[in-house]
């Protein structure tokens, strides 16, 4: 079975990882010209923003599109596949690794430079980037092997003790996931004779359900683990504050994300008879994720570490809609995993900052930093009125639609605990604000310019896309109605009934 030669206009879905591994091939052969790394990386970067953004564009115009590799149809063929979520994903994914390129600029040794830092974080987004716009299970997997080898390599970059003891805590967790995920993929070609995620919807309707149930719990579980959903999400508190900032951003903007979108993608879309048997303990663990991960940062004091207890609640928070899923709460979901990829993004650069400025990663020891740095102050105050949800900024938006769906459907549960959730992460974002930057004095250190533009960017974009949101909740709009209906999703692969 032959396939028609792909349209030029078509290469557009595979420039983004196609991009990013020659950037990183070319970056390891130009190891010993330091100087030159970050600007061919932050270049590449630039590319593939402008790709991502023509192809969000294209497909919020014209429907989902596919690219089958290998010159054959579909389901035999590896296809690649954007619809609105992954493209949109995969454009917030690039835009911030191009900010975490311009900020570690300020404080990369050589030595990782010539290790391979800028060609590992190439390599870390071209995973992501597949991984957002593959159209098949297996590939997924792939790319998820791709990221786990560039994250951990980011991680362990430096070598010091507590570095290579996240890294072991990090890795052990995700090998976990990993491994899991494969089984789960091995069952369920036993059980459809497919992988493809558009042969899979037709095929799953026909399976057995207690056979697709138990697959589906096995996915679930792999993929809460790479998202920090509780009881799972240890690894990550426990990881994501001993590399540097830089890496720290990197690593809870993009990674976790990949996990929610996996989870959504496979029981919202994919196996939804299976997500609906197994709704009561997927609600569970989405609302003692959503409740824990605030309480959690309230009680610590190390900043980071704070961040990423925040960082676990966003992940209940976006998972919350699936158990009843509806249009509303779906675009909400999607819209609220943007956000998340650019805010706490944006609260570990800052937060990296606060950390050079003091000279402490403990926020018992951090004191009167409002009258030494008043921007830092107020980067900090935004990106914790985005993070909970306090309109105008871009948190609010998401909320908004999962409120509309939740009340729709009269998920008076959920809609509880997203009002607590945001309320909790108010309360442990102004304590650490209050700690950080209200009391005591310390002396004012200049912050280099690179570092602190990258966060004001960052924030920027985050304050601008709240204020002007329309494109985001129509984009997420339509992704959340090709998520409960995927019959263009099917008919871009070729494979309509």
């Amino acid at each position: 079975m032959l396939e028609q030669p792909t349209p030029l206009a078509d290469w557009i879905i595979i420039l983004p990882v196609v991009l990013c591994l020659m950037g990183a091939a070319l970056l390891l052969v130009l190891r010993s010209m330091v100087r030159v790394q970050m600007w061919i990386a932050a270049a590449v970067l630039l590319v593939v923003l402008i790709c991502d953004g023509l192809l969000l564009q294209r497909v919020l115009a014209a429907g989902p599109l596919t690219m089958t590799m290998g010159n054959w149809l579909p389901p035999f063929g590896i296809s690649f596949t954007a619809d609105a979520m992954g493209a949109g994903f995969a454009l917030a994914g690039a835009f911030v690794a191009l900010c975490v390129i311009l900020y570690a600029q300020m404080d990369t040794p050589e030595a990782a430079v010539r290790a391979g830092f800028y060609p590992l974080i190439l390599l870390l987004v071209a995973g992501v980037s597949g991984a957002f716009l593959t159209g098949d299970l297996f590939n997924l997997y792939v790319w998820f092997e791709v990221m786990l080898i560039a994250s951990f390599g980011l991680i362990v970059l430096a070598g010091n003790p507590l570095q290579l003891d996240g890294a072991v805590k990090y890795g052990i967790l995700n090998f976990l996931a990993t491994a899991l995920f494969l089984a789960a993929l091995g069952l369920l070609y036993g059980l459809l004779g497919t992988l493809n995620m558009a042969d899979i919807i037709g095929r799953a309707q026909r399976a057995e359900l207690a056979l697709l149930a138990a697959i589906a719990a096995l996915f679930a579980l792999a993929f809460g683990m790479k998202a920090a959903l509780f009881p799972v999400n240890a690894w990550l508190p426990a990881s994501y504050h001993v590399p540097p900032a830089a890496i720290s951003a990197l690593l809870a903007g993009l990674l976790t994300k990949v996990g929610v979108y996996a989870f959504i993608r496979t029981l919202a879309m994919l196996l939804p008879e299976a997500r609906d048997a197994l709704a009561p303990g997927i609600l569970t663990l989405a609302v003692a994720t959503a409740i824990l991960g605030p309480l959690s940062a309230l009680a610590e004091t190390n900043l980071r570490r704070a961040i990423g207890f925040i960082l676990i609640g966003g992940v209940g928070v976006s998972l919350l809609p699936i158990a009843g899923a509806s249009v509303p709460g779906l675009a909400g979901s999607t819209a609220y995993v943007f956000h998340a990829m650019l805010t706490i993004a944006a609260l570990y650069l800052v937060a990296g900052l606060i950390e050079r400025v003091t000279g402490q990663g403990d926020t018992r020891r951090m004191a009167g930093l409002y009258a030494a740095n008043s921007a830092l102050s107020i980067l900090f105050f935004v990106l914790v009125l985005a993070v909970a949800g306090i309109p105008p900024f871009l948190g609010f938006w998401p909320k908004l639609l999962m409120l509309q769906g939740l009340i729709a459907n009269g998920q008076w549960l959920q809609l509880f605990v997203l009002l607590g959730n945001a309320l909790l992460t108010l309360i442990a974002g102004a304590r650490l604000w209050s700690h950080i930057f209200w009391r005591g004095k310390v002396e004012r250190v200049a912050l280099p310019v690179t570092g602190l533009g990258s966060a004001v960017l960052l924030t920027g974009a985050i304050v601008l896309i709240g204020l002007w949101p329309s494109l985001l909740v129509d984009a997420a709009t339509i992704a959340g109605a090709d998520i409960i209906d995927p019959a263009r999703y099917i008919a871009s692969v070729g494979l309509a009934p």
